[in-house]
């Protein structure tokens, strides 16, 4: 008798521990389609505000909802639910209009019906000089343990928000460009390191970014390791791990 008891009792706590499981993964597969997503950064378009393996939480429910907020981009429905412009200055990740598939990350500038120009390496807002001060300079280090001194400047657009840029090359490719009228429904999208980040400056590869194609606000900085060392190499953790960033807040 004691052995069925015990028998049955196994078989129950087996099957608590299966429910419990399901339970959790459905939870996190809720928590990743509607409310924060996990993103890391493969590219310097974004430094310095974003590091080449930072590991970020995205807020989806920031600008509401469409098809692409969701695995695989289903066509469900066009436009948005729930939507909600962005702030100029936020950090954006979007679908790449060319392909509306590659997730790109970039610095939300210019709205519709805004003009937006480079002149001589200074971003112009509406005809008006958006404000760029020097600062110190910002320094990475290469494989082999060198530094590297790059120009760090903080610019303000009109609504207040500040942020660093670097602007490494003096009248670099996109420097200088013609002005771009913001389409309506469409926003205009740059890197804060502008002389390597290809961003709306570039029409034929990026160009002006649809409302539709927004994913969610970059929002924290949960996890960060250097480069060359990857999130499951554990053994590197001590000494690869950027700790003084983890946990930041995206700005």
């Amino acid at each position: 008798m004691s052995v069925e008891v015990e028998e049955t009792q196994e078989k129950s706590g087996v099957k608590d521990t299966v429910r419990v499981v399901i339970h959790a993964l459905i939870l996190a597969l809720l928590v990743r389609v509607f409310l924060f997503q996990p993103f890391n950064i493969p590219s310097g378009s974004m430094i310095p505000t974003l590091l080449v393996g930072d590991y970020l939480f995205v807020a989806k429910y920031s600008y509401g909802y469409s098809r692409y907020s969701f695995p695989f981009g289903p066509n469900l429905f066009s436009g948005r639910i729930l939507g909600r412009e962005p702030d100029r200055g936020d950090v954006v990740v979007f679908k790449l209009p060319r392909d509306n598939e590659t997730d790109y990350i970039k610095r939300v500038i210019g709205f519709p019906g805004d003009e937006i120009q480079m002149i001589h390496g200074v971003l112009q807002i509406n005809g008006q000089a958006v404000k760029k001060e020097r600062t110190d300079d910002f320094v990475m280090r290469d494989a082999s343990g060198r530094e590297r001194h790059m120009a760090r400047y903080l610019e303000t657009l009109p609504n207040g928000v500040t942020y660093p840029v670097l602007d490494i090359v003096n009248e670099g490719i996109g420097d200088n460009t013609e002005v771009y009228k913001v389409p309506e429904d469409h926003f205009f999208m740059m890197g804060d390191n502008r002389d390597n980040s290809t961003d709306s400056r570039f029409l034929s590869e990026v160009g002006f970014v649809p409302f539709e194609n927004l994913v969610g606000h970059a929002k924290l900085i949960f996890f960060s390791i250097d480069e060359d060392a990857s999130f499951w190499q554990v053994w590197k953790w001590p000494t690869d791990v950027r700790w003084s960033r983890l946990l930041q807040v995206v700005h």
